[in-house]
């Protein structure tokens, strides 16, 4: 729309600045020569200008602008004082605290409550020191196109591994002249849900790197997750972060589809062979304990044999030792005895026929012992 002066005061037209448009003549100004309006005009239009827009009721009725006078310039100072110092309340949550900065420097911790900080000068960022926020590492999704989640074991086998990690900020009391954990959270590090997040996957990695992939799929998951745990939580702490890691919650691991099957071929081999080395096991329990027992008995034989060729031996040294001491004595009776001895020893057990000499001659009659030594059996 043209710019006009609509306060209804009759004349020529005038411009946004309060003079007459261009080849007007009217209203004192210089006509359509070319040259630019007066300073004196443009300031006179202006302050008919304010006067319009802050008008004063006067006596009798007559109005008028507002006077830009000291006082005038005094109250306007003290409401943008007051706005300045309104604009400085803030409130922090029963959750929260606020980490206050005065030019961008570290300058305390505000509690939950309402506070006062000086606007344009100070700062403060509110921190969610007790919201649990979760950074969760799975397929879909992933970084490297729903990837993040296949890791490498030790023994050069593919696991696929999601799991979320739980974390907060920390409510310790910090060391004397150190920064406060929310603070820490603010300064130390920048995107702090996407760090959380990288260092999570890469224990996670570390942890299943130095692991075979058997026990992670069956009952080693307990102490993967611990030895990750641990592992986030060395890291934050180097990165002087101001996290505490929670907990660590990750799904049963499984090997990726593509090789599932022949996994599953793997998986049954091992555990055939874990059979026969079992039933292999169970027979030679079986076996060494007889075996074991046997050579026990050959041994305590052996024993026994030598105890009692040492004892015959001790024995007919000393029945040799006696008998001699009697040979001394009387020698022809102990020749005699040591003889019939012999005899009886080596004739004991033959069949013997005994013949009379004084029978006489032809039918020698004789004693049928073996026939009686029979019966007598």
């Amino acid at each position: 729309m043209p710019w006009q002066d609509n306060s209804g005061n009759k004349g020529p037209s005038r411009g946004p600045w309060g003079q007459p448009p261009r080849g007007n003549n009217g209203g004192g100004n210089r006509g359509n020569n070319g040259e630019p309006p007066d300073l004196e005009d443009i300031l006179q239009a202006s302050r008919q200008r304010l006067k319009r827009a802050f008008p004063r009721g006067g006596r009798g009725g007559g109005g008028g602008g507002l006077p830009l006078n000291r006082g005038m310039f005094g109250l306007i100072g003290a409401a943008i004082l007051g706005l300045w110092v309104f604009s400085g309340i803030y409130q922090v949550g029963p959750q929260e605290q606020g980490v206050k900065t005065t030019f961008g420097k570290y300058a305390g911790i505000s509690g939950p409550g309402l506070h006062w900080r000086a606007p344009l000068i100070q700062g403060v960022t509110l921190v969610p020191v007790d919201k649990q926020q979760t950074a969760t590492i799975s397929g879909a999704g992933g970084a490297a196109g729903g990837q993040e989640n296949l890791m490498l074991t030790s023994d050069r086998n593919i696991v696929d591994v999601n799991f979320t990690v739980d974390w907060k900020i920390s409510r310790a009391v910090p060391e004397p002249g150190d920064f406060p954990n929310a603070a820490k959270f603010i300064f130390n590090i920048e995107n702090q849900e996407v760090m959380v997040k990288a260092v999570a996957e890469a224990a996670m990695r570390e942890t299943i790197g130095a692991k075979e992939l058997e026990p992670i799929i069956t009952s080693g998951q307990a102490e993967v997750v611990e030895q990750t745990r641990q592992r986030i939580q060395a890291v934050l702490d180097l990165y002087d972060s101001g996290i505490e890691v929670l907990r660590v919650n990750m799904e049963k691991p499984e090997v990726p589809g593509a090789v599932r099957d022949a996994f599953a071929d793997v998986i049954k081999a091992r555990n055939e062979k874990e059979q026969m080395i079992n039933e292999a096991q169970r027979a030679a329990n079986q076996i060494v304990p007889v075996a074991e027992g046997q050579a026990l008995k050959v041994i305590e034989e052996a024993r026994a044999y030598a105890a009692r060729v040492e004892a015959d031996s001790i024995g007919q040294a000393e029945r040799f030792n006696k008998i001699y001491d009697e040979y001394r004595r009387a020698p022809e009776v102990t020749r005699q005895r040591m003889y019939l001895e012999t005899v009886e020893g080596v004739l004991g057990d033959m069949n013997k026929i005994i013949i009379d000499e004084s029978a006489g001659s032809g039918v020698v009659p004789y004693l049928p012992l073996n026939e009686l030594q029979k019966q007598s059996n």
